[in-house]
């Protein structure tokens, strides 16, 4: 952990609490001259003072992580892209760090801003070009939704350790988890498991009335016992998910608020078939090798990519993933994270990123080394799946996974393996999205960084396909 200085942050905290400093000092373990100097940022903030503080006055520590920060940064990065003035990475990172609360409002005032415009934009049209079937652009559902699972670092304690306590009852039981998840159904509620023919193009129907379940008999057993989870999680886990809904804008939104009971009922379902306490430790056993999960679990590799990224219990949290699924257009149609990492909403991805390359090498796993404009770099690895209906001409749809960590959690991997991990030069830069990227010498850049003006010279020609002033 780099020195940190966050005595705006200990001060706000301080007098939330309505504690006077020689109450705050008694109640952390401190002497008043110690914390006054951390307060005053002569002293940078420890792990150990970061424990007592959870402890005693039952702070998330989250709070004050450099994660955080850095998803600020980012934040800002994008939203203050078209500044009057360049401002510098250093003073972002001040700013995140020490007064961490007016960079949300700066973010989300931009937000708003864009917003705002698109409105405009929306009433003009229909206002010149007599279109009245014309909206006012808004975030989608799954934007919000998908914003909500980001601002939880994609995890939730309480779903997580329900879903646990049934996995540990289901194994006590022996059997096939499917096999137990029925039985549970038919007993508990009364609702009868009916298999699907191939031809029927939903993996799950559920009918209320006549309390029936039907799969598809195409899914494999993990997948199976997936989709009697998300079902037993609406019946069993209603009233833990409608609580962590029951706040804006889902409570405006039906859209957003179906959608997020669906998110939330899945991850219920993915705790379940991967019980935290024994799936970290397999994972910590096996230096996180996803195919070697998948084997013991019997689930394929985007479900154990998807569930290494919610590994985030206090006390026991695993390696801090990013996880991403993208299409061979760029699209992004999953985006979870326990941690930092952020891309652009503007501009695209970055096409040195290996999420793209891996579509060249259908099925094998492509490790990276990739190093950000900010300095920090990441352990990426990446591998296409493909799915879709059994039978000759059947239609397939073929995606690249990413999963991603801080370099300083590489070692924990069996795919940092050969890698030399302490060599900032052997780390690929790669960017949030080229129009917010402000790599100076990019061959692959497809559009010019719109943080500074676009140096156009009749008199020369570059390798890079845009220069800046």
């Amino acid at each position: 952990m780099r020195k940190s200085f966050m005595g705006v942050r200990l001060r706000r905290l301080r007098a939330e609490r309505g504690m006077s400093q020689v109450a705050m000092a008694n109640a952390l373990g401190l002497s008043p001259s110690y914390l006054n100097q951390l307060e005053q940022n002569q002293r940078p903030i420890t792990v150990a003072v970061l424990l007592k503080i959870s402890r005693a006055l039952g702070v998330d520590v989250q709070q004050f992580s450099e994660d955080q920060e850095a998803r600020l940064v980012a934040a800002m990065q994008e939203a203050l892209t078209d500044a009057a003035e360049p401002i510098t990475l250093p003073e972002l990172q001040e700013l995140a760090t020490q007064m961490p609360a007016l960079a949300r409002a700066v973010v989300a005032m931009h937000r708003k801003g864009v917003e705002a415009l698109e409105r405009v934009e929306a009433m003009a049209l229909r206002m010149g070009d007599e279109r009245s079937d014309a909206v006012a652009t808004r975030a989608m559902p799954f934007e919000v939704v998908r914003d909500f699972f980001f601002a939880n670092q994609n995890h939730f304690d309480g779903l997580d350790r329900a879903a646990e306590a049934l996995a540990l009852e289901a194994r006590s039981q022996g059997g096939h988890l499917a096999d137990w998840l029925m039985q549970r159904l038919k007993k508990r509620h009364g609702v009868r498991v009916v298999l699907m023919d191939d031809a029927e193009e939903r993996k799950r129907r559920y009918d209320p009335v006549r309390r029936e379940l039907f799969l598809s008999n195409a899914l494999e057993p993990g997948q199976q016992a997936f989709q009697l989870g998300t079902q037993l999680a609406f019946l069993e886990a209603d009233e833990s998910i409608s609580e962590l809904i029951d706040v804006p804008p889902f409570k405006t939104d039906p859209a957003s608020h179906r959608l997020a009971r669906i998110g939330l009922a899945n991850y219920f379902a993915g705790a379940l078939v991967l019980p935290y306490g024994i799936f970290l430790q397999a994972a910590e056993t096996l230096r996180y090798d996803i195919d070697l999960l998948g084997q013991r679990f019997g689930v394929g590799f985007e479900t154990v990519c998807h569930r290494l990224s919610t590994l985030q219990r206090m006390g026991s949290p695993g390696v801090p993933f990013f996880f991403v699924r993208v299409d061979r257009a760029g699209n992004i149609s999953k985006r979870q994270s326990a941690t930092h990492f952020h891309f652009s909403r503007t501009g695209g991805t970055c096409p040195l990123w290996n999420v793209y390359e891996a579509f060249g090498q259908p099925g094998r796993i492509l490790p990276q080394l990739a190093r950000m404009p900010d300095g920090r770099s990441y352990l990426w690895i990446a591998r296409t799946v493909s799915r879709g209906q059994h039978g000759f001409g059947s239609p397939q749809k073929t995606f690249s996974i990413g999963l991603g960590c801080d370099i300083r959690h590489a070692s924990r991997l069996v795919y940092a393996k050969g890698m030399d991990i302490n060599d900032p030069e052997a780390a690929t830069p790669i960017g949030m999205g080229c129009k917010v990227c402000e790599r100076d010498h990019c061959p692959q850049r497809a559009f010019p960084y719109i943080g500074k003006p676009l140096e156009i010279d009749e008199n020369q020609s570059r390798f890079s396909p845009y220069g800046s002033e």
